[in-house]
């Protein structure tokens, strides 16, 4: 029979293990039309800080990230301005692609006051936490008016169309082989659409852990990028974040973690995933699929017990019908339900199984992370990132904001789910 000495030292040892592990809450991405350049924002900015960063236990701050090393100007398609960012805010920096980056990109960890990607200088705390590339595991897409359609870039002596990012959506048509110039006015959705320069084959990342050369090329150009990072001071290091296939990520972290235990040689201690629902209906599938990445995601924790749980920065609802393996479709199509061009303000209806329209999603995702842990305490989910975009990407319109700067019923719902999933990851109580 097990004492009661023996299971308070368990839970003991459990809560412990909660404890040291790194939690940055709910953050955003986006536009930040609420920050304005002389560092005063608006009130439904004001109060979406005030509401996210105590759901920050690290760095007590709302974490931002843009898919770069450092804030920019916002996608001309909006016709918003620039990334500004404010003391409350700390960024963390992503290297989108499989290469190595210049030293000079990655700004020192801990650190203010440096200087972003348009020479603005940026009051905002750069994380310790450093990113790795954006979905290898899928081919993704050309975005903009070949959202779904250009499937590959051009090659040599094909018809190469230009795909514009601002241009209406479905409106544009790649070349008979699916491929189009994806890189004059627009670029995709991830780093597997690409080709890796030594590499053969076309698209070689979706399917790498089965060509050795991808794999040396991987895992040498990752390697030099931990090296860059930990010499500029970042402590945690995601392994690429993948947009469904987390069995890519276990082949990842097999091959950066033989013979290594740490950052400092290439093991990264946390992973990232993006989940996507899609047609406003995710108990057609989405919530399982959720469940499937949170489920998957302890496995690996468990397997990889240096693991410190997932960085999942891109989360949303896509306007299509899910009828690909790979989270590429094409919006506003035939087979949808709810198509976004033909809901009020191209968001979600009121449903059945949505009964507040994209709130109930939100709360639904952040209530299901929070329930997930590993067998000695720690929490799947450290970090979480709605996809705070107007139908970018192929989504609705998730913006939690509405057009004249106030929290729409999204926004209020992300901050008050946000706090209760918070909250959970504070409690370390030991009952015996």
């Amino acid at each position: 029979m097990i004492s009661l000495r023996c299971v308070a030292a368990f839970l003991a040892a459990k809560a412990a293990n909660a404890a040291d592990q790194p939690f940055w809450g709910c953050g955003m991405l986006g536009d930040m039309d609420g920050v304005r350049s002389d560092g005063t924002v608006s009130p439904g900015m004001q109060t979406l800080i005030d509401g996210l960063k105590s759901t920050n236990k690290q760095d007590g701050k709302v974490h931002y990230w843009n898919w770069n090393f450092a804030p920019t100007d916002s996608d001309s398609c909006t016709k918003k301005s620039h990334q500004y960012l404010t003391k409350d805010f700390v960024f963390v920096p992503e290297n989108w692609g499989v290469g190595v980056p210049k030293d000079e990109y990655v700004r020192k960890a801990g650190t203010v006051g440096w200087i972003d990607s348009m020479g603005v200088k940026c009051p905002a705390l750069m994380s310790d936490l450093f990113l790795g590339a954006n979905e290898p595991d899928i081919i993704g897409s050309c975005m903009g008016d070949m959202m779904g359609k250009c499937l590959g870039p051009s090659t040599q002596g094909e018809a190469a169309p230009v795909a514009h990012i601002c241009g209406a959506k479905g409106s544009g048509s790649p070349n008979p082989q699916g491929h189009c110039d994806c890189w004059s006015d627009s670029h995709a959705t991830g780093v597997g659409f690409w080709p890796v320069p030594g590499v053969d084959g076309y698209q070689p990342l979706p399917t790498c852990w089965n060509n050795s050369q991808c794999v040396s090329s991987n895992m040498g150009s990752w390697k030099q990028t931990a090296s860059i990072a930990v010499a500029k001071g970042y402590k945690y290091l995601s392994a690429p974040l993948v947009a469904v296939n987390l069995n890519w990520t276990k082949s990842f972290l097999e091959h950066a973690c033989n013979g290594c235990a740490d950052i400092s040689c290439g093991c990264p201690n946390l992973i990232g995933w993006h989940f996507y629902a899609n047609d406003c209906q995710p108990e057609k599938g989405g919530y399982a699929d959720f469940q499937h990445k949170l489920d998957a995601t302890v496995e690996l924790m468990d397997k990889f017990p240096h693991l410190q749980g997932a960085v999942v920065n891109e989360v949303g609802m896509l306007n299509c019908a899910m009828d690909t393996p790979d989270a590429i479709c094409v919006p506003n199509g035939p087979k949808q339900k709810y198509p976004a061009l033909q809901q009020p303000n191209h968001a979600c209806p009121v449903t059945a199984s949505l009964p507040k329209g994209l709130a109930s999603f939100v709360e639904e995702l952040l209530s299901m992370a929070g329930k997930s842990k590993t067998k000695d305490g720690r929490r799947a989910v450290v970090l979480f990132t709605w996809f705070n975009e107007n139908m970018n990407g192929g989504t609705y319109n998730l913006r939690i904001f509405d057009d004249d700067g106030s929290l729409n019923e999204v926004g209020k719902t992300y901050i008050s789910a946000c706090q209760a999933w918070a909250s959970g990851a504070q409690e370390q109580k030991i009952v015996v």
